[in-house]
């Protein structure tokens, strides 16, 4: 049952027996286990020098179960860390490799991926070696609906990554935002999270940068392509840093902090508004983003600068700003 925590099947039966019979002797564990008492006294041997067993006082010998989620977690743990350090040796002889063939073998700064599915899990992977930070450009089109992937799994693992300590920095062009129910139904949450996100109209392309190791990008904008380079360390890796960060220096910040100095500040959708509306959305992107007609928007944007005594977009923006809605 616990072979991959390193136990041996004997072992495992009798911590399982012991458990459910506590202060049982080893004559009763072995009936218990189906094994004969020969295994059985030497799985309580290893048991007890691993820490999963104690041996109580007293004639006959008796033993009792280290509570399981204390034991069995400890040895979780201990082969979580063991994978985590081969990871570790793994990518650091990967990066070995790669330095040692760079003027060798120069193609190998590029690989070339084929397939969606093939894609998708180099991505996944290449996003979970990340050290440091993962910076991206996030644009349209999608392959599929964004609404319908953040209710993936893909979501609550950045926030995993994030929580870990990993920084995340994407740019979204405008038609990201814009993106029907795709603020609510997961931007928000790793806005949230501590994601660093910021808006430019438009970008030149769709990436995801891990550290400054390695890049992923599509060979074509459309998205049925289905064709991408994952880039390695090289001066094409180099010129694409130097692109997020000149992007990412013109870029309006989108975020959802803010203090609000009262109580009568912005219910959610006012804020969403706000933020969309400085983030430089269009009436149309605005109303697509929140699921609202045209008409809505625009009188949700009138009755706002009513609220806050503006006669002008700009007038209200700043107004908001004062009172610590953005």
């Amino acid at each position: 049952m616990f072979k991959a925590l390193g136990l041996a099947p004997a072992e495992s039966a009798v911590y399982v027996a012991l458990v459910g019979n506590p202060r049982a002797s080893a004559d009763e564990l072995a009936t218990t286990a189906r094994l004969s008492p020969a295994q059985t006294r030497g799985a309580l041997v290893q048991l007890t020098e691993r820490g999963l067993v104690s041996r109580l006082p007293g004639r006959p010998v008796r033993y009792l179960a280290a509570p399981p989620d204390a034991a069995i977690g400890e040895l979780i743990g201990a082969v979580e860390s063991k994978l985590w350090q081969a990871r570790d040796a793994a990518q650091a002889l990967m990066e070995t490799h790669r330095a040692a063939s760079r003027y060798i073998h120069p193609e190998q700064s590029l690989e070339v991926l084929v397939g969606q599915d093939n894609i998708g899990r180099r991505v996944t992977h290449i996003e979970n070696s990340a050290k440091t930070q993962v910076r991206g450009f996030d644009k349209p089109p999608y392959v599929s609906t964004p609404s319908a992937n953040v209710k993936s799994a893909n979501v609550e693992n950045q926030g995993k990554r994030l929580r870990r300590g990993i920084r995340y920095r994407v740019i979204y062009s405008r038609n990201a935002v814009a993106w029907p129910g795709r603020l609510r139904a997961g931007l928000l949450a790793t806005l949230r999270e501590g994601e660093q996100a910021r808006v430019r109209p438009d970008l030149p392309l769709k990436m995801l940068m891990v550290d400054d190791r390695m890049a992923v990008i599509p060979t074509s904008s459309s998205e049925q392509n289905g064709v991408a380079y994952v880039i390695h360390p090289s001066s094409l890796l180099d010129a694409l840093i130097t692109l997020f960060e000149a992007e990412w220096e013109r870029a309006v910040p989108l975020s959802v902090d803010g203090p609000v100095d009262d109580a009568s500040g912005p219910d959610e959708e006012t804020r969403d508004l706000l933020m969309l509306l400085a983030s430089g959305l269009t009436d149309e992107g605005i109303a697509r983003s929140l699921g609202w007609s045209i008409r809505t928007t625009q009188r949700r944007i009138h009755a706002l600068m009513e609220d806050l005594g503006a006669t002008t977009r700009f007038q209200m923006g700043m107004s908001a700003k004062t009172r610590g809605w953005l």
